[in-house]
């Protein structure tokens, strides 16, 4: 129940919580506006956004014991509601028993998706939009996910959803050969949401078909546009992400055809990236679909391999073509002799099944190097380059015909 007692004041220039410290309830902002920053893993403090009137501050105190993920400090007087953990489970027990069961599940979806959120890490270089999609990730209400639900749809018809395309480069040749297609969404009030949040939420509600097909025309008449533009014929290839909902859709393969006859482009330049949890998920329907894609001529890469289920064995279940190293193994390997052992492992393994092998996440020139010593295939990350819009991906190639390892 809403009391006096409930009711917080903050200056400006008060400190609201501190990133690190023990959590005990949240806020709502009644009225004023706050900004709310992030120390990195270096010391820096980096602003990240802010938050005003209606909003929800420091949530994760009534879900998880786990520490302030940000430092919220007062831009405008602030007025707040308190919300302990104790308030909202009294309300939640005696909510309508519907209600009840609606937002337990939301918070263990809510649950989850902050777990898979920690996958963006901390990475070098970090930027002000990979600074809002951490935030973003670690701090959202939960009820955003119903939110994005509802506006993801209408979101994909406005074109505030685009690809971004992140080029890889053959390590042994020593150019580029093809790109993974990045779905981004550009909010009009939340600005950046990252791919973490918003793919899982979508994947859940079955809007990823939609999303999917979306992504795969719009990834293959870029590359056709691409390739026109800089004097290539059918020799770069498209990497597109697809979900176990993808593959459940009666009409996948079908429509994977189709786009590859109106867009022009061969079947040999598309490239289907899957993850193992798809593989084990549904196995017989899994073989079955990528056993047509590619005797078509596709190409099937296992996203993250190393890092899902330690069977082997559907690698020679599957048809696959492509293994691609995760990124936490290629970040380590240089410092640590286990990720080194493993990058070597899975190259070994992977020209065993004759497989070509992709290194994810690639940050200098020593990972480079180290990675064509040891026979990986292909590449891809912020040594070379970063996902970029269509325009920008056709300067780059432009301009980078010889690629410097």
């Amino acid at each position: 129940m809403q009391t006096e007692e409930n009711k917080k004041s903050f200056k400006t220039g008060e400190i609201i919580m501190r990133q690190g410290d023990a959590g005990k309830c949240a806020y709502v902002i009644e009225s004023g506006r706050v900004e709310i920053l992030i120390e990195t893993t270096k010391g820096e403090t980096q602003y990240v956004g802010s938050r005003g009137a209606g909003t929800m501050i420091g949530e994760m105190a009534i879900l998880d014991d786990s520490p302030r993920t940000a430092t919220v400090r007062v831009t405008e007087d602030c007025e707040l509601l308190e919300i302990t953990k104790e308030d909202f489970a009294l309300r939640l027990d005696n909510a309508d028993p519907v209600l009840h069961m609606t937002t337990q599940i939301i918070l263990t979806r809510y649950r989850d998706l902050l777990k898979r959120s920690q996958i963006i890490g901390d990475p070098p270089k970090m930027n002000e939009a990979e600074n809002i999609e951490l935030n973003y990730a670690q701090g959202s209400s939960a009820v955003e996910t119903v939110k994005i639900t509802n506006e993801f749809e209408s979101a994909l018809k406005s074109d505030e959803i685009s690809l971004h395309y992140q080029p890889l480069v053959d390590l042994q040749q020593g150019t580029i050969c093809g790109f993974e297609a990045l779905m981004r969404w550009e909010h009009p009030e939340k600005g950046f949401i990252s791919p973490a949040i918003f793919i899982p939420i979508i994947e859940d509600s079955g809007l990823i078909v939609k999303a999917s097909a979306w992504a795969l025309k719009e990834s293959l008449m870029a590359l056709q546009r691409i390739e026109h533009r800089v004097g290539y014929d059918h020799e770069l290839f498209m990497s597109v992400n697809f979900s176990s909902r993808d593959f459940a859709a009666p009409d996948f393969v079908d429509n994977v055809y189709e786009t590859i006859s109106v867009s022009d482009v061969s079947a040999s330049q598309v490239h289907l990236e899957i993850t193992e949890r798809l593989l084990m998920g549904q196995p017989d329907n899994a073989k079955d679909t990528l056993s047509m894609c590619q005797k078509a001529g596709m190409s099937i890469s296992i996203d993250d391999f190393g890092t899902g289920y330690s069977s082997l064995s559907y690698l020679h279940y599957f048809p696959i073509d492509t293994l691609k190293i995760d990124r936490s193994f290629v970040k380590d390997m240089l410092e640590n002799d286990s990720s080194l052992a493993l990058v070597k492992s899975i190259i070994s393994l992977g020209k065993s099944l004759n497989m070509k092998i992709i290194a994810e996440g690639v940050e200098n020139k020593e990972e480079g190097v180290k990675l064509k010593e040891m026979g990986c295939d292909m590449a891809q990350g912020y040594h070379y380059a970063r996902p970029m819009p269509e325009k920008d991906v056709t300067a780059f190639v432009s301009e980078n015909k010889k690629i410097d390892i």
